[in-house]
């Protein structure tokens, strides 16, 4: 492994985007809109589909794949993301995006016309791989398009087009559903990506690859084997979800795909991210750590209401919803704030945040707190989320250099996502393993407690003295690190 000298990020956009300009302001506008109705739409569909799978389910006879059918989109999803990152590094993220959205166009198109649950996996498979791309090939426009000062506005408007569907898209999904038929649940959403990846084309006219500027002229070759740690992964992903439903040895099934999940990141993301190093690696660590705290605990606090205070599963469901909202604002807050919230500031509250309202929650189950407890203590944990996530992508994007954008921003969501999905399967172990349902609740939520105390001792490293003091020096400049996979 050899070490580059650092270089500041310099945008690719074309010279009439400005950066005292806003992201609604007309050089971003089209951009903005269009990246962030890309955002929404999918995970409107990953919102949408929880609500209707129970009907597709019984409809086409698919209880033995109802696993499967959340769990392919996430495995799928972290090729898609190695894949996308390395051909943006290669020749930019034009390739990418219009590939990843033809991608997610077609899963939707053959879930939608499903008539048996086999292809309607096979639908939700390919859906997954175009997600997971996209959502990479978004990050490295971002990069590309708007300048530092504006990234943490961006990316607020990326995390309201998440939060929102969270709010509208079960109701909508169980409209169109009864209303029609749950096919118009894929089909309808083919008909609004079109006019969202044709807003964004513009921005993408002349943005390449670093390759041409590199010192020796020679192009980044393909990454197969990062490619195949890839395809691991997502075979270790399905592992961990699918294996403890195993009679007898579910439980030794699960524990050895976490292990072999976790080999098999190593060299999907930067070097010294399992052991914090300093700087990108703490970033990409932190945001695997706070996504499996609070993801992890989040699954079981509607089941906690229905078991414990006999809430309704509906009710239950909407008490996530001050989550939600506070997860949205927070993110509108910190964008508003830009260089007057430090980076590393914003990380270690917003661990802190979660870690307060997972705790809440443990000390709830224990104690038999009213159930008003834990529901207020989660508006804290997404206003936690809601101020950290945007910071981390922020970050990502700073302590990376041309070169190495599509790598880091895939390394950044292969972490989001498998740390949510090694959350749930542990979470998932020890609820089985415990005899009594009060014993289940507590061992979950202390687990993931456990794992946000990790998320708040690794927010100081997520950026070294170096990188902070060029920032000071330079604001809305930030000076990036280059650290390669091992």
């Amino acid at each position: 492994m050899t070490t580059d000298q650092a270089v500041p990020v310099q945008s690719s956009a074309p010279p009439t985007l400005t950066a005292s300009s806003g992201i609604f302001h007309r050089p971003y506008l089209l951009v903005t809109v269009g990246a962030c109705a890309l955002v929404f739409l999918g995970a409107f569909e990953s919102l949408a589909v929880t609500t209707i799978m129970p009907l597709v389910s019984r409809e086409l006879d698919g209880a033995s794949l109802y696993a499967l059918a959340f769990a392919g989109p996430l495995a799928t999803g972290v090729i898609g993301m190695v894949a996308a990152g390395n051909w943006s590094d290669r020749r930019g993220p034009v390739g990418p995006l219009y590939t990843s959205v033809v991608m997610f166009v077609l899963g939707l198109l053959v879930a939608g016309t499903a008539g048996t649950m086999g292809i309607l996996v096979v639908g939700r498979l390919v859906q997954g791989l175009g997600g997971g791309a996209m959502t990479v090939a978004l990050y490295v426009v971002v990069a590309r398009v708007y300048p530092p000062v504006l990234h943490a506005k961006i990316f607020a408007g990326f995390a309201a087009a998440w939060v929102i569907p969270s709010l509208i898209g079960p109701f909508a999904a169980g409209i169109v559903a009864q209303a029609t038929s749950w096919h118009w649940v894929f089909l309808g959403v083919v008909g609004l990506v079109v006019p969202a990846l044709l807003m964004i084309i513009p921005a993408l006219r002349g943005l390449h690859g670093p390759s041409e500027d590199t010192q020796e002229g020679k192009q980044k070759p393909w990454a197969y084997g990062r490619l195949a740690w890839a395809g691991l992964a997502a075979v270790a992903v399905l592992g961990m979800n699918l294996g403890s439903g195993v009679p007898a040895v579910g439980g030794v099934l699960a524990v050895a795909a976490v292990v072999i999940a976790l080999l098999a990141v190593r060299p999907l993301v930067p070097r010294g991210t399992l052991t914090a190093r300093p700087g990108l690696p703490s970033v990409i660590l932190s945001r695997g750590l706070v996504s499996a705290a609070f993801f992890g605990a989040e699954v079981y606090l509607p089941y906690l209401l229905v078991e414990r205070y006999e809430f309704s599963p509906t009710f239950a469901g909407l008490t996530l919803t001050g989550g939600a909202l506070a997860w949205a604002g927070a993110s509108a807050v910190q964008g508003r704030l830009g260089g007057r919230l430090e980076n590393r500031m914003a990380v270690r509250i917003g661990s802190l945040l979660v870690l307060g309202a997972v705790a809440t929650t443990l000390v709830t189950t224990l104690f038999s707190w009213p159930a008003a407890v834990a529901i207020i203590g989660w508006i804290f944990a997404g206003a936690g989320m809601g101020l950290m996530y945007p910071r981390l992508s922020v970050m990502t994007l700073a302590l990376s250099t041309p070169d190495n954008q599509g790598f880091n921003s895939s390394a950044m969501s292969i972490s989001d996502s498998l740390g949510g999905a090694l959350a749930l399967a542990t979470t998932g172990i020890i609820f089985t393993a415990l005899t009594t349902a009060g014993a289940s609740f507590a061992g979950v939520f202390a687990l993931t407690v456990v794992i946000a105390v990790a998320a708040v001792f690794i927010a100081p490293r997520v950026q070294d003295r170096a990188v902070h003091a060029a920032a000071a020096e330079a604001p809305g400049v930030q000076t990036p690190t280059r650290d390669r996979a091992s």
